[in-house]
């Protein structure tokens, strides 16, 4: 799920690559093009095991390297564009702030349960409307990243969380743009995975790299990210869609 604190211009060239870092644990990178008109937050609800303590969740500064994406695209080379894509106050008590973590040009937190969001600044919120209409994700934690207002690229946003499920990566796609949500969404995603051993029956129908990961990518700019010696997976999604997570 891609949520926004408060509404958004335009948010445009949307990547996303998920990996198992571990079997217990996923990394997971995020880049979009954001246009606003105020200081907002972009809200990730992830699939924590329940009790997940506050630091649970790694942030990765990638800020030394923007062109993630860029280069992990070329392990696909083929005709056609890029990725061209389209409140209130929580309730509840006011308790000890989150921790807030530099992660390059922006900070992040991770809150680990709905109620938590009140130890935010409510400017890095969503109505608790949006939470009640979306029920799945009331047990999930949540990565939030504070993002300044204007029309800029994100430099690519990274973390490792616990997964609930260690058979499933997971991607969030559902949108949340307008503080509302919406049965359908308008989609134009570029979603990267690599696989482990024993995984990726559901990758059938996703594009696999002609080479291995290291002859297109940066080794020691991802902190480890990427696995130089296996394979992308590429998945395009276009077009109004069901507004949904993708999970393999």
């Amino acid at each position: 799920m891609c949520c926004f604190s408060r509404p958004v211009k335009s948010v445009t060239n949307t990547n996303i690559f998920a990996r198992s870092s571990t079997k217990d644990r996923q990394f997971l990178v995020y880049e979009m093009k954001l246009a606003a008109d105020e200081d907002l937050a972009m809200i990730l609800p992830i699939p924590v095991p329940a009790k997940s303590a506050e630091d649970a969740v790694r942030f990765v500064s990638l800020r030394d390297y923007p062109g993630f994406f860029k280069d992990m695209a070329a392990g696909f080379p083929a005709p056609g564009s890029r990725s061209l894509g389209d409140g209130g106050p929580a309730a509840g008590k006011a308790a000890s702030p989150l921790a807030v973590v530099d992660v390059g040009e922006f900070e992040a937190s991770f809150v680990p349960t709905v109620a938590d969001f009140s130890r935010l600044d409510e400017r890095f919120r969503l109505p608790t409307t949006a939470w009640d209409a979306l029920p799945a994700y009331q047990d999930h934690g949540f990565a939030v990243f504070k993002l300044k207002k204007g029309a800029k690229t994100i430099h690519p946003m990274a973390f490792e969380f616990p997964r609930r499920d260690p058979k499933r990566l997971f991607f969030p796609t559902v949108h949340i743009h307008d503080g509302a949500v919406h049965a359908t969404a308008k989609f134009d995603h570029s979603l990267y995975l690599q696989k482990r051993d024993g995984e990726g029956t559901d990758v059938l129908a996703w594009r696999e790299s002609e080479k291995l990961a290291a002859s297109f990518m940066k080794a020691g700019k991802d902190d480890g990210i990427v696995d130089g010696k296996r394979h992308v997976y590429l998945r395009e999604i276009r077009g109004t869609q069901k507004n949904e997570d993708v999970v393999l």
